[in-house]
């Protein structure tokens, strides 16, 4: 299995600059715009994987842990940025950083080139078992996506835009300025384009000229069993869509819990309270509790103290990693003393306590014995 942090040459505590500087350095070798090895792409599409969930605290919290596969079981996305394919390098760099890394120093953005879209955020409540056992849900989300009638050109019937007149297509123009110590040149964005070099002088009457429309969208989402309150799951590229032909952002869930009027979690344990009498702490006893499995009888041994507990092993939360290993069902057994009582109970409560006041007088008698023959 891949070690993410092996492919990008860093420690396992590398920072978040470390890690980006690694994926610049790496990308340039391995693009296959450059490198024309036959593993180049499959490389390159490895750097972008291992990329993506370093630099997502979620993801790389859950890789640290469980690997690969734990982020697979948790829901997030594994297939990385470039499963679909890549553009070129400038492409890359823009859509992952802004652009302007390593291609010769600061410059102005290109308003021109892709731009990653935005992440959104859905907030989910579910219930407590729903949140132990994991389910599949329909849900609704409203987007940017690139609009279909133009293919987000923003141009009407296809149209291409114009080069912007006032600035010849630059995105900038010169502004001078007179002052008391003379004129001064500076380059600005131009007012009439924006900066982009063009304009829609007849835009898409479905966008406005945008290249992107508000969508409702349906989604199915699979929320893994073991999933606790203020849970975090990432859809990725379900968020905004990116603009000229950016990747999209992506969508984060966030998933509450309705707090169980009957259990306690804690970590992969549950904890439930049982009132027992005295007679079935002296005695013990047999007897059928609810367990997030069902009815499931349970045996209280004799003698037992209030406040010990019971513990029916596997039969709590499932590990969000690993299903198949479960928490515990710890039991916690409060001693009830009963405050209204029959005649003959109370006769039969007399009974022992005299019984047992006996045994203290007599234990007393023979202690104060041995005190004297010592």
């Amino acid at each position: 299995m891949s070690d993410y942090y092996e492919i990008l040459g860093v420690s396992k505590n590398a920072t978040k600059d470390e890690i980006k500087s690694a994926f610049r350095k790496m990308a340039r070798q391995w693009h296959p715009d450059i490198n024309k090895a036959p593993e180049a792409e499959a490389k390159f599409k490895e750097l972008g994987k291992a990329y993506e969930t370093l630099m997502d605290d979620d993801k790389r919290a859950t890789y640290d842990r469980f690997g690969e596969d734990g982020l697979n079981n948790a829901g997030f996305n594994t297939q990385g940025p470039f499963a679909n394919g890549f553009g070129d390098l400038e492409e890359v760099f823009n859509s992952f950083f802004g652009g302007g890394f390593g291609f010769g120093g600061s410059r102005r953005r290109d308003p021109n080139a892709p731009q990653r879209g935005d992440d959104l955020r859905l907030d989910i409540e579910i219930d407590f078992e729903e949140a132990v056992f994991g389910l599949s849900r329909e849900i609704k989300i409203d987007h940017l996506e690139t609009c279909s009638t133009c293919n987000g050109s923003g141009a009407k019937n296809g149209a291409k835009p114009q080069t912007c007149q006032t600035c010849g297509g630059r995105g900038s123009v010169q502004q001078t300025t007179r002052t008391v110590l003379g004129h001064f040149t500076q380059v600005v964005t131009c007012p009439h384009c924006h900066g982009k070099g063009t304009i829609i002088s007849d835009p898409c009457p479905d966008c406005k000229g945008t290249g992107r429309k508000n969508t409702e969208k349906k989604l199915d989402v699979k929320i893994p069993a073991g999933v606790d309150n203020g849970s975090k799951m990432r859809l990725s590229h379900e968020g905004d869509a990116g603009i000229n032909g950016g990747v999209a952002g992506d969508l984060y869930i966030v998933i509450h819990v309705k707090p169980s009027t009957y259990y306690k979690r804690d970590g992969m344990d549950v904890f439930t309270k049982l009132d027992i009498s005295p007679a079935q702490a002296v005695l013990g006893d047999t007897v059928t509790i609810k367990t997030l499995d069902g009815d499931k009888e349970i045996s209280i041994p004799t003698g037992i103290q209030h406040g010990e507990a019971v513990k029916i092993k596997n039969a709590g939360v499932p590990n969000i990693s690993k299903p198949s290993v479960r928490g515990d069902h710890i039991v916690v057994v409060s001693v009830k003393t009963p405050t209204h009582i029959s005649n003959e109970e109370k006769a039969l409560y007399q009974k022992l306590y005299e019984l047992q006041k006996g045994k203290s007088s007599k234990e007393s008698v023979k202690d104060r014995l041995k005190g004297v023959f010592k």
